[in-house]
């Protein structure tokens, strides 16, 4: 147990911040961004910058993100980093917030930008203890309150909350209609590969909780893509006429997804079609393959994660609180092709005899290294080998 941090009182009342975790345990800061009153699980990211992607990126839907890194909102916020159209974390924690913005491509400021989407924040807390106690204890539910409710009443709200075990949040972000993807990144200064086929790969991409910079790495690669909500059947796949088929990120127990498990068993069915899993897409196809997953004590989220095949690592961007259980895949089917060096948690997979391979890192880089890039060509390749 930590204790509870202890500030200088603010000016003003309104300005007072709680967060208070299921064990019991209360930390005051200082209040940012929305008022009032966020639950969710608190979670922490080691990344160092980046800041706008993650609280943009679906994955983090139902989360408290609580910030290693000492202050926020130095550079600001643009339209380009944005992986969805508003931020899908329930709460901000972090040590410091930058008093002035201050980059060539910022068009905002973040605490604004907070206000403005109603995501509550806590800050001048000691984020050090904090994930100390998330990494000794494991992730747990919390409330972040700005609105003067007591803390007895946010711990009986929080013990009351349900457990992210067992919970299907891709049900809740994805898209409700069909819709098509043709963008690639705008950023003048991403200078990666664009591949440019005269015949674009026709792909179906299942939502679950896609980040805008994935599917314009798959349109980077050549692909020409239709993105389909996370209940869609395979005879709606299928309807496509798709060369190849793509399972993306998303939040929550992979396990409660049985739509998205059903669909990747039919997927696999069909023998030489190429399938493609990205993080909670990548659990997805584990299970469907008769695997198992369990929850992670306090999860994988960052940009410096260790990744390897025999002879070569990969740093890899992260954001997952599940994982695949190695030992319940099935061996003459499977096989395991990258862990995460840190904890030798499984990092990648693929299908002996069909072109299925699913990664458990976030390979569009976006925010992150680009060392990952590689697994869009792969997909592409097994397509080109297809046709």
């Amino acid at each position: 147990m930590i204790a509870p941090t202890v500030l200088d009182p603010v000016s003003e009342p309104s300005a007072t911040a709680l967060l208070v975790l299921a064990d019991g345990t209360v930390l005051r800061g200082e209040a940012f961004g929305a008022r009032g009153t966020a639950i969710g699980e608190v979670v922490f990211n080691t990344g160092m910058t980046g800041y706008q992607e993650v609280m943009t990126d679906p994955s983090y839907s139902g989360q408290l993100v609580t910030f290693t890194y000492p202050e926020l909102g130095n550079t600001g916020v643009n339209p380009d980093d944005q992986e969805a159209d508003r931020p899908h974390v329930r709460g901000v924690i972090a040590r410091q917030l930058s008093p002035r913005a201050s980059n060539w491509r910022s068009q905002g400021d973040l605490e604004a930008w907070l206000t403005q989407h109603g995501v509550v924040g806590i800050r001048s807390v000691d984020t050090r203890a904090l994930v100390r106690h998330l990494r000794e204890g494991g992730a747990l539910n919390g409330a972040i309150s700005t609105d003067g409710t007591p803390p007895a009443e946010l711990l009986a709200q929080v013990r009351s909350a349900p457990s992210m075990q067992g919970l299907n949040l891709a049900a809740q972000v994805t898209t409700r209609e069909p819709y098509h993807w043709s963008q690639t990144c705008g950023a003048s200064f991403d200078t990666r590969l664009q591949v440019n086929p005269e015949r674009p790969y026709r792909v179906v991409a299942i939502d679950f909780g896609i980040k805008r910079a994935i599917l314009e790495r798959l349109v980077a690669h050549g692909c020409d893509v239709t993105v389909l909500p996370a209940d869609a059947s395979l005879d709606q796949v299928l309807s496509h006429s798709p060369e190849g088929v793509f399972l993306s990120n998303g939040p929550g127990d992979p396990s409660a997804v049985s739509s998205g498990i059903d669909l990747a068993r039919g997927l696999l069915a069909q023998n030489d079609l190429p399938v493609f899993g990205i993080c909670l897409g990548h659990q997805i196809l584990g299970l469907a393959l008769g695997g198992r997953t369990f929850k992670l004590g306090y999860g994988h989220r960052g940009l410096n994660h260790p990744c390897g095949s025999p002879g070569q690592v990969e740093i890899t961007s992260q954001n997952h609180g599940f994982a695949l259980d190695a030992e319940s895949l099935p061996a003459d089917r499977v096989r395991v092709t990258h862990l995460n060096l840190n904890d030798r948690t499984v990092a990648a997979l693929e299908m002996r005899h069909a072109p299925v391979f699913g990664v458990q890192y976030h390979p569009e880089a976006s925010p992150g290294p680009h060392d990952a890039d590689h697994h869009f060509a792969r997909f592409t390749a097994l397509m080109a080998s297809r046709r």
